[in-house]
């Protein structure tokens, strides 16, 4: 696994995991209260085996994420994020569209936050999920459902990331249609 760095943003200390050289970058934001640990199987499956370039993000706003993006150089990105971190990653593309290429969540809150548009949208929800329900990604697909895809862990619950974590990078690898 990659080495945690960290980037001091206006005063504020904002940790990172940049992994992978592939040209397709990818940023995840980890959810609140949630380490490395929770998106690093994931992060790490996505850069060493499907040649992914993968930024892992523990921030809070989203001139944080931004500002990681710029220092590391990157001018647009996938991004996403599991629950509270997909809504940071909904914020970020919403605020800044023309730094995405699309917008991946994993675990969808319930937040009236517009999808960003014409990007595509791929909304990952698991089966057992009662933090997340699949119920949020589903009214959000509605929304845009020309651009807007679900798919399903089965048997899995919000932890999903983490119990299920190359299911669902294999979710993202093939949604993205990268190897």
């Amino acid at each position: 696994m990659a080495q945690t760095s960290i980037f001091e943003a206006d005063g504020r200390t904002v940790e990172y995991v940049d992994e992978g050289e592939g040209p397709v970058p990818l940023v995840l934001i980890h959810g609140i209260g949630r380490t490395g640990e929770a998106l690093g199987v994931i992060a790490h499956y996505l850069a060493s085996e499907a040649g992914f370039h993968v930024i892992q993000i523990g921030a809070d706003a989203v001139d944080d994420v931004i500002a990681v993006m710029d220092h590391l150089g990157i001018g647009d990105a996938w991004v996403g994020g599991h629950g509270s971190g997909g809504t940071l990653a909904r914020r970020v593309v919403a605020e800044h569209h023309e730094r995405s290429n699309g917008l991946l969540l994993l675990g969808v809150e319930d937040e009236d936050i517009p999808l960003a548009p014409a990007l595509p949208v791929l909304i990952v929800q698991a089966t057992d999920d009662d933090v997340t329900p699949p119920a949020n990604g589903e009214r959000l697909q509605a929304t845009a459902p020309e651009r807007a895809s679900i798919k399903t862990v089965s048997g899995a619950d919000h932890h999903f990331p983490v119990t299920h974590p190359i299911e669902t990078a294999v979710i993202i690898e093939e949604y993205l249609d990268w190897d």
